[in-house]
């Protein structure tokens, strides 16, 4: 029975595959150069670029004090907080055991800071009194009338009804403020000490859109659990294509989360409200449509996907163990350094050009193989470390350079194995077709296994590292996917193609396929009735008989020498051969005559 046909691959359409990625690649970032803030350069980290330096003093809550313990906690937060912001290769370390060192690379936004900076903590009020931004008109006659007799801050009964009590929380002096400020100003909305948690407060938007009076906290931002944004989902699971946060709480919050909203629901507008502040500014303040009792909610609302994840990252890390005082801002020079990255970029070209020379030497022309693969390589690594800069915030530290010097030696590996693969199978006596074939099959599962070491590896390191070693995690991660990229989709595909070629087909001396060099013993089919032959092949021609038994299993022997010392040892015995077999296409073909049965 003939062996099924083998599918035929298509290399061409592979590289026009793999073309077409990259060129997406960059024309995604060409496109961000020209309408985003995209850059055709990566964004360097505070080692090599520099950055700017806060030195926070902590300072202990009312009846606490400030602990090795909360300094580490209060480090984890920041760090949470930073890493959520999208900046990279941020430096948080605590000084002399009392102060908290913030190194942040370049120069990052006002808002970055203020995550590092401000001691926010959050907090759940219900909305008590909701109105525009702007003053009240009379609010400044009433500012001068207030020098006469100032309005009464004692409320006007014994005792609230609940939170929500408006006769009780809203005393004239509460109302005169609210009246009296305004807004729409920036410097009212730049937050500040959070208010007495018993008393109502008024407070901001933080878009500068809205004022309140909120009632006494209710539920500590210590009580959520968990925040995360998304898309919204209806009750059969289809999405509504409208961003959400879905918050859950502790099982401390819970009970009193479902309270709140058992009151809230049954309230109209504004009382249906319940704020949330952080460093007393209102930063969302959703409306109670139902009871909730299992303390996972969902805030809706006009979100994009930049201010739902804002929002759920403020929800996540918005309670810090302690408050801080700012002692310093200041910017500071790169760490090690231009000269630093040159010395590493040096290291790698030399490191590139020993593969390269290496190649060259051991391979022929086959070494332009490789050569063209690290090119491809190279070239795919940055597109993507620059895309990553623009859309992640990515920065490459010196640690992350190593990673890709690194990654030079894991790529030019994979090559050496499928390039050494292609020559045991020419070496047992097969056309340089079904060598490339067989040799890929082979090759392909060391190279998978090398590979998913390696990325374990990186993956390990990436979660249990901090800092600059999580840069070479990365970088030693990402390379080691774009090694696999290339090996399946050029590498290979472009082998197939040159094996088609007379040049390489027929073992040119310069090929690095030649069958003297690689001391093939015997001749083998080089495609279209040419046969290409080995050194003892070629001295013996004509002359088979001179050629004496070699005992099977000789050492240094070849699959192909062993077969054919087999073959002689059989005859020389006086004993009957096996009978021939012939190889075509790596498929082997019985000489036995049709019908027989043995």
């Amino acid at each position: 029975m003939a062996p099924p046909p083998r599918r035929r691959e298509r290399p061409v359409r592979t590289l026009v595959t793999l073309a077409v990625l990259v060129v997406a690649l960059f024309a995604s970032i060409f496109a961000g150069t020209r309408w985003g803030d995209a850059s055709l350069t990566p964004n360097l980290a505070l080692d090599l670029e520099g950055g700017t330096q806060v030195i926070l003093q902590p300072v202990p809550e009312a009846q606490g004090s400030v602990t090795s313990e909360t300094i580490n906690q209060a480090i984890a937060v920041i760090r949470q907080r930073v890493d959520a912001s999208g900046v990279a290769e941020a430096e948080i370390t605590s000084q002399g055991g009392d102060k908290i060192v913030v190194g942040l690379p370049g120069r990052p936004s006002e808002e970055t800071l203020d995550l590092v900076r401000t001691s926010a903590q959050m907090e759940f009020r219900p909305v008590l009194v909701m109105g525009a931004a702007a003053a009240t008109p009379d609010a400044a006659g009433d500012d001068a009338a207030a020098d006469d007799a100032a309005p009464s801050d004692q409320p006007t009964k014994a005792a609230p009804d609940s939170p929500s009590d408006v006769a009780y929380y809203v005393t004239p002096a509460v109302q005169a403020e609210f009246d009296a400020l305004d807004c729409t100003l920036p410097e009212n909305r730049t937050g500040g000490v959070p208010g007495d948690p018993d008393k109502a407060v008024v407070a901001c938007d933080l878009e500068g859109l809205a004022k309140f009076i909120l009632g006494p906290v209710e539920i500590p931002g210590a009580d959520i659990a968990t925040a995360t944004s998304g898309l919204g989902t209806t009750s059969t699971g289809a999405s509504t294509g409208q961003w959400v946060v879905n918050l859950e709480f502790t099982g401390k919050g819970t009970p009193k989360f479902t309270e709140v909203t058992t009151r809230l629901a049954s309230q109209g507008e504004p009382l249906n409200q319940f704020a949330v502040v952080l460093d007393a500014l209102v930063i969302s303040a959703p409306s109670v449509n139902e009871v909730i009792p299992n303390g996972q909610a969902q805030i809706s609302g006009s979100f994009t996907r930049e201010t739902a994840a804002t929002l759920a990252n403020q929800l996540n890390f918005g309670s810090l163990p302690i408050s801080f005082e700012e002692q310093s801002v200041q910017q500071i020079s790169a760490t090690l350094g231009s000269e630093q990255l040159q010395k590493g970029l040096l290291a790698g070209v030399f490191g590139l050009l020993l593969v390269v020379v290496y190649s060259l030497f051991q391979y022929r022309t086959l070494g332009l193989v490789t050569v063209a693969s690290l090119l491809v390589a190279a070239v795919i690594t940055y597109g993507v470390i620059v895309l990553l800069s623009w859309l992640q915030g990515y920065r490459l530290s010196l640690p992350g350079v190593a990673g890709i010097i690194v990654a030079i030696g894991i790529t030019a590996d994979s090559f050496i194995v499928y390039f050494e693969r292609i020559r045991d199978e020419l070496r047992d006596g097969r056309s340089l077709g079904a060598a490339i074939e067989k040799g890929w099959e082979r090759a392909r599962r060391t190279i998978l296994a090398s590979d998913a070491v390696n990325f374990t590896a990186a993956i390990v390191l990436y979660l249990l590292a901090v800092g600059g070693v999580r840069g070479f995690a990365f970088t030693l991660g990402l390379t080691t996917l774009v090694d696999l990229v290339v090996v399946f989709l050029f590498t290979h595909p472009l082998m197939v193609l040159l094996g088609r070629t007379r040049f390489f087909a027929e073992g040119h001396p310069a090929s690095g396929l030649d069958p003297r060099r690689l001391g093939v013993d015997t001749t083998r089919y080089a495609g279209r009735g040419r046969v290409a032959g080995g050194p003892k092949a070629a001295a013996t021609a004509g002359s088979a008989s001179s050629r004496e038994p070699v005992a099977v299993g000789a050492s240094g022997m070849t699959i192909a020498e062993r077969r054919a010392a087999a073959r002689a040892a059989q005859a020389a015995a006086g004993r009957p051969q096996d009978p021939p077999t012939t190889v075509v296409d790596d498929e082997p073909i019985s000489g036995r005559p049709e019908g027989s049965d043995r």
